[in-house]
């Protein structure tokens, strides 16, 4: 907030000042109109010879323009916000059409053979429970496979245990991993998924990959635009 220097009461421009401020305010120019012509009343009605204690009236000057720097603030703030909005809008918008990675289980099975694919982040060493299930919850596939500390990916050629070749569409992994001595350890799953469209009506603005809706701040990687 502006730091504000009180100055005496017959400083016409202080006054004029604020009263143009207040003026975008009906209540503040109301109150402000009051106050001044109160001040005026009394100051013509003082006796010369023990004037008034204008401190009072000074230090409510002071007050006024205190209330005006704030409302200016506000006002500002106000237009940051609707500016982060847009530029947030128009950031989301250039992200359609484009290959990100989220955290994320769930994957899409691809028409073209290519499978579906997921990164796995594992905290050590370790073996991995993985269980592929259908958007219905049904087990497409389970099974177990060695996985080293860092990220690798896992690709799912859409066969099920029997040989089953699946049809196309959504499919989730689950993962569990136990290290050498059979202690469980962390591991994680992420996808790396199309932006397939954006909907600006939400505050953030939220995406949607893979069926799931996700917020900007939850992209862990833009792959490609």
């Amino acid at each position: 907030m502006t730091a504000i220097t009180a100055t005496p009461v017959t400083n016409s421009a202080t006054a004029a000042s604020t009263a143009s401020s207040a003026a975008n305010n009906p209540e503040i120019a109301s109150n402000f109109t009051e106050f001044l012509q109160l001040l005026t009343t009394q100051l013509k009605n003082q006796d010369p010879l023990s004037p008034m204690d204008t401190n009072q009236f000074t230090q409510q000057l002071v007050e006024f323009s205190q209330v005006e720097q704030q409302m200016k603030t506000n006002d500002s703030l106000s237009t940051l916000v609707t500016m982060q909005q847009a530029a947030q809008s128009t950031e989301a918008l250039q992200l359609v059409g484009a290959t990100v990675v989220v955290n994320g289980s769930k994957a899409q099975l691809a028409s073209d053979g290519s499978g579906a694919t997921w990164t796995l982040n594992a905290t050590k060493p370790s073996t991995a429970t993985i269980t592929i299930t259908d958007s219905t919850g049904q087990t497409a596939f389970s099974g177990t496979t060695a996985v080293s500390s860092g990220t690798q990916t896992f690709t799912w050629d859409g066969h099920g245990n029997n040989g089953q070749l699946w049809p196309t569409g959504s499919y989730t992994l689950t993962a569990t991993a136990v290290d050498a001595s059979g202690q469980s350890t962390a591991i994680s799953t992420q996808v790396q998924a199309r932006v397939d469209s954006v909907d600006l009506t939400q505050t953030p603005p939220v995406l949607s990959i893979n069926g799931q809706n996700y917020t900007m701040d939850q992209l862990q990687k833009i792959v490609s635009k």
